[in-house]
């Protein structure tokens, strides 16, 4: 792999849930039981804090979904959410700091595919950011990528990790 940091591939069975990963024991309080499906496909994913590894999450993100099942097609709106989510991770999260890396998590099931994104920042409050779409922020710079990925994908949620940074886990339906 090309990658500048861990890849690792694994298949998962029985109930450990597919993202019992990198990310701490805590995490699957995040996951319902439709959320842990018998079987599922994961890819776990750490790549240092720079504007190159945007590039290398969605190619990696894209070869697992197709993969997975997923037409090149139906892997656009893929392709942007996790370029939108990994920018964010990379500037915004880790400030640029290659000394931080981004945890990326990839799993896919029979009915959905999913992916999680983890940076080392100070975390932010995704309700406290300025409407896009609000007329006096529309000829704004920035602001869009919240906006894009909840566009493109059927669910996505925000937290703050116990040990620091923000992760973002996104979910496109089959």
């Amino acid at each position: 792999a090309y990658f500048a940091g861990k890849v690792s591939y694994s298949s998962l069975t029985g109930n450990l849930g597919y993202l019992n990963c990198f990310l701490d024991t805590n995490w699957s309080k995040h996951l319902t039981s439709k959320d842990k499906p018998v079987t599922a496909e994961t890819t776990e994913i750490k790549l240092p804090s720079r504007l190159e590894s945007i590039d290398q999450a969605v190619a990696e993100a894209i070869r697992f979904a197709i993969a997975a099942g997923f037409s090149e097609e139906e892997t656009y709106p893929i392709d942007m959410a996790v370029r939108e989510a990994v920018a964010n991770a990379v500037k915004h999260g880790n400030l640029l700091d290659e000394t931080k890396q981004v945890e990326i998590a990839l799993s896919s099931s029979d009915t959905d595919f999913e992916i999680t994104i983890r940076d080392f920042g100070a975390g932010f409050a995704v309700e406290e950011l300025p409407d896009p779409t609000d007329p006096e922020n529309l000829l704004k710079a920035n602001g869009r990528g919240i906006l894009f990925i909840r566009t493109f994908m059927d669910e996505v949620e925000w937290f703050c990790h116990q040990e620091g940074g923000t992760v973002i886990k996104m979910t496109k339906k089959r």
